[in-house]
């Protein structure tokens, strides 16, 4: 009650100069959030399951491999450009040769969304799907809500495969 009646005997010009400083920290405060959700998480990819070689992939790791430049339509933004790693050079890395046709890479988002590619339509002298580990859109890390990750399939007609925040791929190889 004390701080009531003191701001209350306080001259006026005082009271719209505390208002204005308290907008302007709020609004620091603000913009300090704001830009901490748009800045992307840590990358760390985990490549798991039926592997020779288990994976955990950091942002310099994904730097250091072959990287191009990918298009996509988005069907709220148009057609995006992105920056991935091929999937094939992330299953050298793990220590995939040879066909594994019996199989299929389940992916893992940090929502709990998961999408399944066969190993088939992933060989490019099998399949047409050509999927990506994207960590760059427009040239910039993407954004908390996108990654700091994301699988981007080129060649699917709709993007629902395109899974956004990216954590693990599981590779999965059927038995008999």
């Amino acid at each position: 009650m004390s701080s009531i009646k003191h701001i209350v005997s306080m001259p006026l010009h005082h009271i719209k100069t505390s208002a204005r400083a308290a907008a302007g920290i709020a609004a620091l405060v603000f913009c300090a959030a704001l830009l901490a959700a748009q800045t992307s998480p840590e990358v760390k990819i985990v490549v798991t399951g039926d592997v020779p070689t288990p994976l955990t992939l950091s942002a310099s790791d994904l730097a250091a491999m072959p990287h191009e430049r990918i298009e996509l339509n988005e069907m709220d933004a148009g057609v995006t450009v992105y920056e991935g790693v091929p999937i094939q050079e992330i299953f050298k890395k793990a220590g995939l040769r040879g066909r594994m046709l019996a199989g299929y890479v389940l992916a893992h988002a940090r929502d709990g969304y998961e999408v399944v590619y066969s190993m088939g339509e992933l060989d490019p002298e099998i399949g047409s799907t050509r999927l990506y580990v994207a960590d760059r859109r427009g040239g910039k890390a993407l954004f908390a809500y996108q990654g700091p990750a994301r699988l981007v399939a080129t060649t699917d007609k709709k993007e629902a495969r395109s899974a956004r925040m990216l954590e693990r791929l599981e590779i999965v190889r059927l038995k008999k």
